[in-house]
């Protein structure tokens, strides 16, 4: 990356852009797959929450205003928010 796009990213502050997804971890029938975003050097905290299988599977992607300086920090705070949204809706979680 050359100085100009560099500077370009810093004050442009960038799209968000998801990370390479992580492994799926199951918790109360609802499938929660962290994916933070970078972006402007930080990340925010997203995931897409599923459940059930096939044509029956709902999807829900869980995006949130927070940026995270630390990426393993981002996916702790991601699947703990991930949890209590689930705790807190349900199936109402869909729609």
């Amino acid at each position: 990356m050359g100085i100009l796009s560099g500077l370009k990213g810093l004050f442009s502050g960038g799209e968000s852009a998801p990370e390479a997804a992580e492994e799926a971890v199951e918790y109360k029938g609802f499938e929660i797959i962290p994916a933070p975003m970078a972006e402007g050097g930080q990340y925010r905290v997203a995931a897409t929450i599923t459940k059930g299988e096939g044509d029956a599977q709902k999807v829900h992607q869980f995006i949130r205003s927070d940026l995270i300086p630390n990426r393993d920090e981002c996916i702790e705070i991601t699947m703990r928010k991930t949890k209590l949204t689930i705790d807190q809706l349900g199936d109402n979680l869909f729609g």
